[in-house]
Order: C-alpha cells, then structure tokens, then sequence
C-alpha cells in the first residue's frame, strides 16, 4: 500500500513534466445507455460514464483494462485479459449486473459466469458506457446493480490495422481491423488471436474473435446489422474447487436493427452460448458437462413528441431463452414485455424521466418496474439529481437446475427484486473540471446466492430474505491542455439478515472500498501514454494496489506500443484461492494503411 500510495502522488506530479502547449482538446460525450434517446452526458438524470475506446486500442489489452477505471464496477477474475471473469455493479452480483451490446441483452441464462464472454474484438468497438443503479424499466431482466453497454460504430474512413505482439507467460498476439465505406453501405471486419502459455501450470489459454459491424442507409431509415463469433478454451486449474480443470466456451451472435422513420425502429438478436467442461483435464471422462444455451430478443420502439419540452417513449419486447445440457437437462421459457416513459425537459433547467415496465412470464404480470429521475440546474454549472427505480432478476437455469457434490440448485427459487434510490450532484466550475458524488441505497429481497454451513460448502441455491447495500461515488476529472486526469472512488456496506453460522459464496465478497487514479496524455515523439493505479479493499479480507502503465506512438503507419502491469508485483486474489498474474511485460506493433 505504501507502494501504491507512493505512486498516487507522484503520477500527476510526473505527467505535467511531459505536457504539452496545444489548446484543449474538449469532446462532448453523447450516452444512450440509461437514456430513451441519445443525450449529452450532462443531461442524464442517472449516474452514467461513458468509456471511449475507439483510437485508444494500443493503450489497453482487453475490455477488463477499460472497465477497471470505473471503481464502482468490480471485476472478478479467474483468468487473466478477460478470459473469464465475473462482472458486479454496486455490489449486487454478476447475475445482477446486465450486459449489452447496442443495447441488445447478451446474458448468459445458463450462468452469470458467462456474460463476459463477448462476441466482438475490442477493435469492434467505439465506446463503452455503464448505468450504474437499477435500470428494469429500461431494460428488463438482470438489470439489479447497473448495466454495461457495449457500443460498436460504422467506420469513417477506408483503412486497415494489422497489430502484433508477444510478451510474459508466452503471449502471443494478432489482430485485424479492415473497414470500408462505398456510396450509403458502410463494412468493418474484426478479428482478433491472444494465445498464453499461461503464468502458472493449466492456466493456459486462447481467445479467438471475429467480429462484423454493417451500416446501410436507405429512404426508410438505417440498417445496422452486427455478426459476432468467440472461442475461449482455458486451463481452469482451482477455478471450480481444488481440481485441474478444463473448459471452453463459444458464443454466436447475430444482431439487427431497422429504422422505421425518424420515431421508430425494430430489432432482433440471437445468441448461441456452448461451454464444455472437464473437471479432470487429463481424464476428461471422470467428469464433465456440456451445455447448449440459446436466446433471442425482439422489439419495436416509438417515440411521440408532446409539444416542445415532452416527448413519449412506447414499445413492446420479445424474450426467449432455451437450454439442452447433460446436467441441467432441457429448459426454455418465454416472456413478454411492454413499457411506456415521459420525458420532460423545460427551461434548460428541469427534466424530469418517468416510466413503468410489465413483464410477464407465467401468463400474467409477473413483474412491474416503475422508475423516476428527476434532474435541476440550481445554477448553469451546479446540478442537483436522484431517482428512485425497481429492478428484478430470473434466475438462471443454473441457479434452478445445476447438481454436483459440492453444489445443488434449487427448482423453487423466487425471483429477484429491489428498490434502489440515488441523489448526486455534479459541479463543472470551468470546461476542463468536473466533480461529482452520488449516494445511492438498494434493497434486495430474496437475492439469489449458494448458503452452507461450512466456508467451504457444499453448497445449495436459495434466497436470502433481505439484504442491503448503502454506497457513495465521487471523482474529479481534469483536463489540461493534452492531459486528462482522474481520481475516483467507490464506498460500499451491505447489511443482510443471514442467522449466524449461514455463509453465503457471492454476496459478501463485495469491495468495501475501492479507488482509482489514472492519467492520459502525449509526451514528446508523438507518443501516447496512459496509467492506472488502482487499491481495492474487499470485505474481511486485506487491501492491495495494483499499477498499470501504457505507452504507444499514435501516428504514422507503424506504431509501436509497449504495455506493463501490475509493475509493483502485488500477489493477490479477487476470488478466494484462484491468484492471478505478478508482473507482466508485453510489447509489439501496430500497421496501419490508409
């Protein structure tokens, strides 16, 4: 800690040596997630950051490098660069956390512990922006703590990329990027290769992605059309319990939407999620699973205008979800959905969201999801907000299904639900500052996790009566001339009604402090630099620091890139008895042709 706090200090201190004379560069952030239509960040009424990625690729590895400056989302790892890992907001679990790409639902029914496993390279993607807070109104199913967006873009020019590197642990990685634009049809072709030896015994692994983005305009409206494919087979050594375990896993995902007009638009996603598993690596037969789940979704949104300062949101959605497994057996249910929202925006100074979401699964009004935000300017640079919203979230056909010695599912689980409220106030004295807190409680009844009467199980699924998470977020971000700073953290205490001697396998492994200071910049040469330094504290158990640094040269057709992590070496886990990677060092270049 002494270490990291060091560090902390000494980063910005470093950073102004290297800055440069240019005016500022100031982008206003459009976000889509946690809104019914495209706003400026500004104007959102929830607590909403928006992650660029796009022209930023040398200075991250994998999506997990992204989503780790935001302090109030807690990734879980069990393997390293996104292998596989489990993703929570705010506390709640990674069932509770919902993932999407272009707002299309990519959670897994099988298991939350796949609904990282994307179909898209990180080269695929322009941006990433995450609601924190419940948001079932807008999105239905899952969505307790936050969601994640993943958010892809047509090309703006003709290019290619070609990116190589190797590096610690015998990685060795390729990736392509061809895009393309002819007449009203923009094309772009991803894919991408991260093979590793991995960095102790059976924890090899090899990331495969292909990834397609289509636009087409037309006298009726856009045609956006996305293809997505993923192969990660893994060494799974105590992922699962003390045992040299194997698994793989492939997702299949085809999404599109059509524009209907200038207030309408329909869509449909289909995903296709495979994972074998080997409980012995080295006699596959002894043990093992195989599972086949499916889902699709399918929607039409409208939106009304009502004078100059409402306009009305309406739709329906579609949801099916289907699984052939050796050990869950064969499951499918369907569910409908309708919603409608106002929004109101007068003044320049007040907005106000209010909406309500009825699903139905069991032939009647299962859940209702209503939500209200309500935003002020008390002056042109201070701005008040809050919200209060209800979630819910199904279980998976695991949490309902699965058997093995050490775990059992439950057939009787109920569903899900809570009540989140937030207030926040954001205040941006000048164009290049913004400071910003919120305080935010949830309450969570008959949340889903595994109980024993052992720390060590076994363990069986079941509902845990009431359970609650009190919270605050604050940061500050600073840009100056080329250099953008920002310092953030996340403040959590969950209080549950579990009798004494009860323990539970997810729920209580929750951050109880978490912080983040990062720095991005030029530096002389034309080169690019990015760093991160990042101290999480879990409960019960000792905190650690984990450093980062990134540096790339970011013009010209070759462009050389080096990346560090974890530079101070620091040996820690973020699920029990599953250690991930000391100090790693990889390197390689990057081609681009116009």
């Amino acid at each position: 800690m002494r270490l990291f706090l060091l560090c902390l200090g000494l980063t910005p201190a470093c950073c102004l040596l290297f800055a440069q004379s240019d005016p500022p560069v100031l982008k206003q952030s459009v976000v889509v997630t946690g809104t019914w239509q495209p706003l400026p960040l500004e104007e959102a009424d929830r607590s909403i950051d928006s992650l660029p990625v796009r022209g930023q690729t040398l200075l991250f590895n994998s999506f997990v490098d992204l989503l780790r400056l935001d302090p109030s989302l807690d990734l879980r790892q069990r393997g390293q660069n996104g292998v596989q890992g489990d993703l929570s907001i705010r506390g709640a679990s990674f069932g509770q956390t919902l993932v999407l790409l272009n707002g299309r639902r990519l959670n897994d029914p099988q298991s939350g512990h796949h609904n990282m496993d994307l179909p898209v390279p990180m080269e695929s993607i322009q941006s990433i922006e995450v609601l924190r807070g419940t948001g079932s109104t807008l999105y239905g199913s899952d969505a307790v703590g936050g969601v994640v967006n993943i958010i892809t873009a047509p090309p703006e020019a003709w290019q290619a990329r070609i990116r190589m590197a190797a590096g610690s642990f015998g990685t060795n990685q390729e990736s392509a990027t061809i895009t393309g634009l002819v007449g009203p049809l923009t094309q772009q072709f991803t894919f991408s290769r991260d093979f590793s030896t991995g960095f102790i015994a059976n924890r090899d692994y090899r990331n495969l992605a292909f990834g397609s983005t289509t636009r087409f305009a037309s006298k009726m409206g856009s045609t956006d059309l996305d293809l997505g494919y993923a192969d990660k087979p893994f060494g799974a050594q105590d992922f699962y319990g003390a045992y040299p375990s194997w698994e793989r896993t492939k997702t299949w995902y085809s999404g599109l939407r059509q524009s209907l007009g200038e207030r309408t638009e329909a869509s449909f996603s289909f995903r296709r999620h495979t994972d074998l598993f080997y409980l012995y690596r080295d006699n596959p037969q002894r043990y093992q699973n195989n599972h086949i789940a499916e889902s699709w979704q399918a929607s039409v949104r409208r939106r009304e205008p009502l004078g100059r300062t409402m306009t009305l949101f309406y739709g329906v959605e579609g949801f099916g979800e289907n699984i052939n497994s050796t050990n869950l057996g064969v499951h499918n249910r369907a569910r409908g959905t309708g919603y409608v929202s106002l929004d109101i925006r007068a003044l320049k100074r007040f907005s106000l969201t209010t909406g309500v979401r009825t699903e139905s699964y069991r032939g009647i009004f299962d859940q209702v999801s209503p939500s209200i935000g309500v935003g002020y300017y008390a002056t042109s640079k201070f701005k008040l907000r809050g919200g209060v919203s209800r979630a819910y979230r199904l279980p998976t056909f695991t949490d309902l299904y699965y058997k093995d010695p050490a775990n059992q599912g439950n057939a009787a689980l109920q569903t899900e639900t809570a009540w989140s409220t937030e207030g926040g106030a954001e205040y941006r004295p000048t164009a290049n500052l913004r400071l910003q807190t919120t305080v935010f409680h949830r309450r969570d009844r008959n949340g889903i996790d595994y109980m024993s009467s052992s720390p060590t199980g076994p363990w069986v699924a079941a509902n845990i009566t009431r359970l609650n998470f009190t919270g605050v977020e604050s940061s500050a971000a600073w840009r100056w001339r080329h250099q953008l700073f920002d310092v953030s953290y996340t403040g959590l205490r969950g209080v549950s009604e579990l009798l004494p001697g009860i323990y539970t396998k997810y729920s209580f492994n929750y951050p109880i402090h978490s912080a983040v200071a990062s720095w991005t910049g030029t530096l002389p040469g034309s080169l690019t630099a990015r760093t991160r330094i990042g101290a999480m504290e879990r409960r019960a158990r000792d905190p650690y620091g984990v450093w980062d640094l990134y540096l790339a040269r970011n013009r010209g057709p070759v462009r050389p890139f080096v990346q560090f992590t974890n530079l101070a070496n620091t040996r820690y886990q973020e699920i029990l008895s599953i250690p991930l990677p000391g100090r790693a060092v990889l390197g390689g270049v990057e081609i681009v042709i116009r």
